[in-house]
């Protein structure tokens, strides 16, 4: 049976599915912005006369995009929005929130354990976690006679099947480990997968069935194989995946790592947290507090330039 965990981190909630040892699927949430499910007035700043979409300034500041506005919403007014989506980065750009108009009564966004129903744990099993952020960081996934290279593009993320099994081997090869990337990474939006080119109809035919059975449980539409090997899959996107985390907010994302890395530390004393300069620059206001708060010990911190954004380390120091 598989359950969901959650760990309620300093700056970020995680979740992982867990059957046995295995992770079968995770989520993460960064708490401060825009998510989905969020009911709050917000102002119209922007409407253009005969659009139905407009631009909208929410009390955080952040801006969303809306999209079914009524006619009589007006630039300038108020009007109560509920957030569809987060803001995602995207190469150099980062794409706004999106919201819509709704009457609902004004309410924070669900915790991760809100939306999933989920037990919160303090910890999760060793090494769990951990495979997941190694996958997220780099974006490969190693099977028996190939691996798959994930891309977060501006348009879609990019999926490349490459191996030195004959082509139909690697691409039925490819099938299950592509799978389990999708759910751990938590990834959506429009997805492209690059199988090697198939000129067999037959072959074609092949992955589309073992693609069919292995996403039974994913929701999403998808186009059949075409003649150069590329599927595209479509699933609902409302935050950004860990994929994306890593990829387009890195030191933001090693920050929270080194903060969950530092709160299982179990000596005695002072502890300081080295890391790159980047790293200790994204850790916001009271971070650091919180984790004194939680193990009863002061925290200090020092700036390393050798060390690589995911190089940061805790240690207890003398007092």
């Amino acid at each position: 049976m598989a359950d969901w965990l959650i760990e309620d981190g300093i700056g970020e909630e995680r979740a992982i599915l867990l059957a046995g040892d295995g992770v079968l699927a995770a989520q993460v949430r960064w708490p401060g912005q825009l998510e989905a499910g969020l009911v709050e007035d917000a102002q119209l700043v922007a409407k253009p006369r005969t659009s139905p979409r407009g631009r909208a300034r929410f009390a955080s500041g952040e801006e969303a995009l809306v999209d079914r506005l009524p006619p009589s919403a007006s630039e300038g007014g108020t009007i109560r929005l509920e957030v569809t989506r987060a803001r995602i980065g995207e190469g150099r750009r980062v794409k706004l929130a999106q919201a819509r108009p709704t009457q609902d009564t004004p309410r924070p966004a669900p915790t991760l354990a809100e939306r999933l129903g989920a037990k919160v744990v303090r910890r999760f099993p060793a090494d769990t976690w951990e495979s997941v952020i190694e996958t997220a960081q780099d974006g490969l996934v190693a099977f028996p006679g190939g691996s798959l290279t994930i891309t977060a593009t501006p348009a879609m993320t990019l999926v490349d099947v490459d191996g030195l099994l004959p082509p139909r081997a690697l691409a039925l090869a490819a099938v299950e480990p592509l799978s389990r990337a999708l759910a751990t990474l938590g990834l959506g939006g429009v997805i492209g997968i690059d199988f090697p080119t198939l000129q067999g109809k037959d072959d074609r035919k092949a992955v589309d069935v073992q693609l069919a059975a292995h996403l039974a449980d994913f929701d999403h539409e998808r186009t059949a194989m075409n003649g150069f090997g590329f599927v595209q899959l479509v699933a609902r996107l409302e935050r950004p995946s860990l994929l994306h985390r890593w990829q387009f907010d890195p030191a933001g994302a090693a920050a929270r790592l080194l903060l969950r890395t530092a709160e299982g530390d179990r000596g005695t004393g002072p502890l300081l947290l080295t890391a790159a300069p980047a790293v200790l620059a994204a850790i916001r206001p009271g971070w650091l507090e919180e984790l004194a708060r939680r193990l009863g010990r002061p925290v200090n911190t020092k700036a390393d330039p050798a060390l690589a954004l995911h190089g940061g380390f805790a240690q207890s120091v003398a007092a």
